[in-house]
């Protein structure tokens, strides 16, 4: 079972030039399809004057959930370079984006082949690459009398708390690392008044 991944800390940068052309590339972390279209939507405002925003992204650990957008250059010319050097390095839940100012001189497809990746290269070599744990999420509800055990659970298997509504009746949504799982269900089943689920995003 998989039960991390790699992916990178935080945003960075990069430029190529070649024969007037101009290549700004642009790596972000990113955890969902939304994500990914709000930052594509934010570049393009920032840069309108560009020809073209090309880009790639990969999401969570299905093979398949990737995507290369050549953004009108020549079919695989641009999308597919930056998608492979996100690729070469193992990394998933990041995008890059390079956006290019056309400098007047056609580059052939080989040259915009060796331009996307060297963009998008510089702007990975900016980043730090970090593993992190793949987690899941659990719906709790439980009695007030209980509140403590749970509590008590939650700082023992250092779960993360992401939401929780306290009163008579208690619930709490908290993800625990995958590989802890199993363990998490076991310990809940010995709370009498507990009910869970696994949250709908993760099923």
């Amino acid at each position: 079972m998989i039960s991390s991944y790699r992916t990178i800390a935080t945003t960075s940068d990069g430029l190529f030039k070649d024969r007037g052309s101009k290549f700004l590339s642009f790596a972000f972390p990113v955890k969902s399809d939304e994500e990914v279209k709000e930052i594509l939507q934010q570049l393009r405002k920032e840069y309108h004057d560009a020809r073209h925003h090309c880009y790639a992204w990969k999401l969570g650990v299905d093979p398949a959930a990737f995507r290369a957008n050549d953004d009108g250059e020549p079919s695989s010319s641009a999308g597919k370079p930056i998608l492979n050097q996100i690729e070469k390095r193992g990394l998933t839940d990041t995008l890059v984006v390079v956006v290019r100012y056309f400098g007047g001189t056609l580059l052939g497809v080989g040259g915009l082949i060796n331009a996307y990746r060297t963009a998008a290269e510089a702007a990975l070599k900016n980043n730090r690459v970090v593993r992190k744990k793949i987690q899941c999420s659990y719906h709790l509800e439980f009695g007030y009398p209980d509140m403590n055990t749970v509590m008590g659970l939650v700082k023992e298997m250092e779960l993360d708390m992401v939401y929780q509504a306290f009163g008579l009746n208690c619930s709490m949504t908290v993800r625990v690392d995958i590989e802890r799982e199993t363990l998490l269900l076991s310990r809940l089943q010995l709370i009498e008044t507990c009910r869970y689920s696994k949250a709908a995003d993760d099923l």
